[in-house]
């Protein structure tokens, strides 16, 4: 008689295996038909937060190269980028599909046509099947949502906003530079002005001073706005920043594998189960990793997540009462 399996008695709809939520794998695969491979690229764009006209230096936590330490040197083209990029991927897997990731930095902080230049050179690229472009939602002014309305055109787009916390005490701990209500008005007007393109939002987990029903406040707000896309992570203290002091002197005592765990389960039973997961826990590079080391085994997270929500009996949603208008 064959074994039952999780897959077999898993009944979230959005699966075709044991994960009880709306994995981005599954997403791409159903969308595209098949496999993708997300490419990180680096614009060579700054911030906001970090030239001077909002701050300086960036967000606590942020690193030299504004979460982009995963992608080639910004001194290389684009099509260079890319090209080293596939071929690293190709090394594990072979696929057709790729979706350039402009992720370091704020990808619609600059010059309309310096933006129109950059995206032009993203569509170029072989094999693409779509476009990611990070930001913040205070950096999108009329010309650019126009811009970006162009681009979802041409091909489908995806907008990531970071957020973290809708908590305005905070963001002011954190240095975010703008305030939720700002960033609820950049939500909008992108969702007004370029009704194609998918936004993503983008949440930390273990931010100082943030207790789990901080955590559980933040996702309970952003399911209100009905996002495409949530990516979860964990807060990584990286060597070099703000946040390291706060570590190294005991004012920051990160989240244990169990409390993160327990905490994204949560997270996941409050979204709407037709939201997409982006992201379950976040990358740090291991050379710069001053804490939690648990993080650095991505694999052990992602299993303790899934195995508290099969054995709880739980799905993405099952406590999210809110439906769209």
């Amino acid at each position: 008689m064959k074994r039952v399996t999780q897959k077999d008695t898993n009944p979230f709809p959005h699966s075709d295996s044991n994960k009880r939520y709306y994995t981005y794998d599954y997403y791409l695969r159903t969308t595209y038909g098949g496999k993708c491979a997300k490419v990180t690229l680096d614009g060579g764009f700054t911030c906001p937060n970090i030239d001077g006209t909002k701050g300086k230096g960036g967000c606590i936590y942020c690193s030299a190269r504004g979460s982009g330490d995963f992608s080639p040197a910004p001194t290389l083209s684009l099509a260079e980028q890319y090209a080293l990029q596939t071929a690293r991927i190709r090394e594990k897997w072979e696929t057709p599909r790729f979706i350039p990731y402009l992720q370091a930095h704020t990808n619609t902080y600059a010059p309309i046509e310096r933006l129109r230049a950059v995206y032009a050179q993203a569509l170029a690229l072989p094999g693409a099947v779509a476009l990611h472009i990070a930001t913040r939602a205070d950096c999108l002014p009329e010309d650019v949502l126009s811009l970006l309305r162009e681009l979802s055109e041409q091909i489908p787009l995806t907008v990531e906003l970071g957020l973290q916390s809708t908590s305005e005490k905070t963001a002011r701990r954190i240095l975010r530079g703008h305030t939720y209500a700002e960033f609820l008005d950049g939500y909008h007007r992108l969702r007004e002005r370029v009704p194609r393109a998918r936004v993503s939002i983008h949440l930390i987990n273990g931010l100082p001073e943030e207790s789990r029903e901080d955590m559980l406040k933040t996702v309970t707000d952003v399911a209100r706005l009905f996002p495409d896309e949530v990516k979860l992570h964990l807060l990584h203290v990286l060597k070099g920043t703000p946040l390291a002091v706060l570590y190294e002197r005991g004012d920051y005592v990160p989240l244990t594998l169990e409390e993160y765990a327990d905490t994204v389960v949560s997270q996941l039973r409050l979204l709407p189960p037709d939201v997409v997961i982006g992201r379950l826990t976040g990358d740090g590079a291991a050379e710069d990793l001053l804490a939690p080391a648990w993080s650095l085994k991505k694999l052990t997270v992602i299993n303790e997540i899934d195995k508290r929500m099969a054995n709880g009996g739980f799905s993405q949603g099952d406590l999210c009462k809110l439906h769209k208008k």
